[in-house]
């Protein structure tokens, strides 16, 4: 859970490293600026841009229930990033699960992606899977 919000962390650090000379020479609206672009640019990439993640056996379960497809992501991944941006309102109604999380889930995308973790991977209900999708292949299916 820790390894999702490094990324973010470095960022907001090394903004706040950033704004402390701007800060020092009494320019307070460029350390402002710095510190605001490097807090937004880690807030982006933060696990809080996605829908809560489930575990990889709950995401099967409500998707054979619903029939929405389960989507494996991780932090930091700007594919995922990509995806998520790109579903819009109409992210929050498929089942995302993060594969750092989940040791079952990555298990799930090295079966799917020939061994690799390579994330986004979708899952459909029937079995069917695809990695990296089209934004619009996924917005067909919810």
């Amino acid at each position: 859970m820790i390894r999702g919000w490094l990324l973010p962390a470095m960022l907001t650090t090394a903004g706040a490293l950033g704004a402390a000379g701007p800060l020092a020479a009494g320019n307070t609206v460029v350390a402002a600026a710095v510190l605001l672009a490097c807090v937004a640019f880690a807030a982006v990439n933060s696990p809080l841009v996605f829908p809560a993640p489930l575990g990889a056996e709950e995401a099967r379960r409500r998707s054979a229930a619903d029939g929405r497809p389960v989507i494996y992501w991780r932090p930091g991944c700007r594919y995922c990033r990509r995806l998520r941006f790109r579903l819009g309102r109409d992210a929050r109604r498929a089942h995302w699960v993060d594969i750092w999380r989940d040791p079952a889930a990555a298990a799930a995308v090295r079966a799917v992606a020939d061994g690799n973790e390579t994330v986004p991977t979708v899952v459909l209900p029937d079995g069917r899977a695809r990695v990296n999708p089209d934004a619009e292949w996924v917005r067909e299916l919810l």
